[in-house]
């Protein structure tokens, strides 16, 4: 009897966070570990699944580095990196195309179809989803060649009706961060910026990034369960934040200045890392809000609320 009362509780626990953001919807970067590990695959599914069926409306935006590199070396094209981004010429764009939106994009569909959902795969192109443009990167001298990362793209506009419209539909869009130009062409974007920029254009309750580590932590090596934009900033300029984690937090404060509600960093390395961070009161990463007062309204029980 215990046993079963404990797992009354648990459900109970969920119960606020059901009420709160019944209707909303929740943008999801699906990327890291998580797509490695089959039991990590299927967990990620049925979180997703779940979400849908007690009315929240997830949205999946995938990535897939190490999928690229693997075929790239398979077929003997070289990888390069210029700061931390793919070199991306023709020949690379199509293995991109083809691994993210032929073959992931439809694994994780099947995935979560498996799971009892409906879920659609998309890439930017379809419907013009994801509008883009060449990018150059920045603070590189016009005349240096490393400013000209071939087809990498900026996004310039996202056309949430697409999302939308398979919402009202009770499907689930699963979407490849690939980009459409203005004259047709292919880009190569961020997984990362592609969850943002939508979550935008959703106006979405929440935006959750899956890692490989357990958060963002403190210079004393302890992980920050709630952090207000100006102290990430700061954070950020001190060198506690570096490396990888700086891109994914300053997505997170670009996406609550455009109006999302809450953003969220967690470790795609926990079974049901979603559904703890989403429906418990204790979370499994670090969630970063708009200002301090939010993080202090954020210190109460219903932290995730």
């Amino acid at each position: 009897m215990k046993n079963r009362i404990e797992k009354a509780e648990i459900l109970l626990e969920a119960l606020p966070y059901l009420r709160r953001f019944f209707g909303k919807t929740i943008v999801i970067k699906y990327g890291g570990h998580a797509m490695a590990n089959d039991q990590l695959k299927e967990s990620f599914a049925q979180d997703v699944v779940l979400l849908k069926f007690v009315g929240m409306n997830p949205v999946i935006v995938h990535g897939g580095g190490p999928q690229i590199d693997q075929m790239l070396e398979r077929l003997g094209i070289p990888s390069r990196f210029v700061r931390g981004m793919r070199v991306t010429d023709a020949p690379t764009m199509n293995v991109v195309e083809m691994v993210l939106v032929g073959k992931i994009n439809k694994e994780i569909v099947g995935l979560v179809n498996r799971q009892g959902g409906k879920a659609v795969g998309l890439s930017g192109k379809d419907g013009e989803l994801i509008v883009s443009r060449k990018m150059h990167l920045p603070g590189v001298p016009k005349d240096s060649p490393e400013r000209d990362i071939g087809m990498v793209g900026e996004i310039v506009g996202v056309n949430p009706k697409v999302i939308e419209s398979l919402d009202a539909a009770n499907f689930i869009p699963v979407i490849a961060p690939i980009g459409v130009g203005l004259d047709g062409e292919t880009y190569n974007i961020n997984a990362d910026l592609v969850a943002g920029k939508i979550a935008q254009a959703l106006q979405a309750e929440k935006l959750i990034l899956l890692t490989d580590v357990e958060g963002i932590k403190d210079k004393e090596g302890v992980l920050v369960s709630t952090l207000a934009s100006e102290e990430a900033v700061e954070m950020i300029a001190g060198g506690v934040i570096s490396a990888g984690m700086i891109p994914k937090v300053e997505c997170c404060i670009e996406a609550l200045k455009g109006g999302v509600g809450k953003t969220h960093i967690i470790d795609g390395r926990v079974r049901h890392a979603v559904l703890l961070e989403i429906l418990t009161t204790e979370g499994v990463g670090t969630e970063v809000v708009r200002s301090a007062a939010a993080k202090r309204r954020g210190m109460s029980r219903l932290r995730k609320a």
